[in-house]
């Protein structure tokens, strides 16, 4: 079942972020984008390669006011510990929040069963709470950063402008669709 187009549910987690830990709930994404960065575990192999490449893009991110929140099953303080520990988690200045309690995990249906771990997910959230984009990717294959930027700077566009859709390959500034009757059959 798909969960894209349904309000992201209530949580509250603690997070390491900037030097501290921080609570935070649905309130703070509020009429902001957000991305919820799901991976399995701090200390293994895959995750800081992803958790640095998107550290790249982060400042770009909040340019376009959107926040990022990874996430894994462990808790702040691991994630501090971790952050404290790795010249490439170092990096990170966006929030890495704490799912010891799998709370946020199974709210976003990422938690793997009898597992504990979250699968490598990326969810999308719009400034009105909704999840537009999901990708979720197998334990092994890493996500890449540059990618998931294009798809929020699509998902934005795509939101102020009123029929008018991205297609395949689509880069800002690119040209768009305007969805009709007459286009049907011609692409």
């Amino acid at each position: 079942m798909s969960i894209v187009g349904t309000p992201i549910k209530s949580f509250a987690n603690t997070a390491y972020h900037q030097g501290r830990f921080v609570d935070i709930t649905q309130s703070d994404i509020a009429d902001k984008w957000a991305v919820f960065f799901f991976y399995p575990a701090d200390f293994t192999f895959v995750c800081p390669t992803e958790l640095e490449d998107l550290a790249g893009i982060y400042p770009e991110l909040q340019k376009m006011g959107v926040e990022v929140f990874s996430v894994s099953t462990d808790t702040h303080f691991s994630h501090k510990a971790w952050h404290d520990s790795s010249p490439a988690i170092g990096k990170i200045d966006y929030y890495m929040l704490g799912d010891q309690n799998h709370a946020l995990s199974n709210n976003f249906g990422i938690l793997r069963e009898g597992v504990g771990l979250a699968d490598r997910g990326t969810f999308v959230v719009d400034p009105d709470g909704t999840i537009q984009l999901v990708e979720i990717t197998p334990e092994g294959v890493g996500r890449n950063a540059a990618e998931l930027l294009r798809k929020i700077k699509a998902a934005k566009y795509w939101r102020e402008h009123p029929g008018q859709v991205c297609p395949a390959n689509w880069e800002e500034g690119g040209e768009t669709l305007s969805p009709s009757f007459d286009l049907v059959g011609k692409i």
